[in-house]
């Protein structure tokens, strides 16, 4: 995979924590779908917010991707890490245009106890991000 592949570009980011940086890999009309919010919040600047408030959650040290499945236009990412004591397992389901650029991104974590951990994180995350 060569470094201008979306998924190598991805890796960049996490390795650098350089949430910023996806401003250039996302899609104007990207979609995140989260674990734990009912709908899909469309267009690069939710996209980022959540994705940003993902970074402060997720990427400690213990973060790590497992295993990764990668087709032409998409890709599974298994990744584990561990917040707060709790295991978390889960998978980024991730699919770029032509462009190269990420047009949907999609969450998906287990056990239960993780979800409820990752909710309550991510809610005071995103709150905290809100402008006053």
């Amino acid at each position: 995979m060569n470094a201008s592949h979306p998924i190598a570009r991805w890796h960049g980011i996490v390795v650098r924590h350089a949430p910023a940086e996806l401003d250039t890999l996302l899609a104007d009309d990207a979609v995140f779908v989260s674990p734990v919010v009912h709908a899909p919040q469309a267009g690069k600047a939710l996209v980022m917010a959540y994705l940003g408030a993902a970074f402060q959650v997720f990427f400690n040290p213990s973060f790590r991707y497992v295993r990764e499945i990668i087709g032409p236009n998409d890709a599974a990412l298994e990744f584990e890490t561990t917040i707060d004591g709790t295991f978390v397992n889960g998978v980024d389901l991730i699919r770029w245009n032509e462009e190269g650029r990420i047009i949907e991104f999609k969450v998906m974590i287990r056990p239960l106890k993780a979800i409820q951990l990752i909710h309550q994180k991510m809610a005071a995350m995103l709150e905290a991000m809100k402008p006053r």
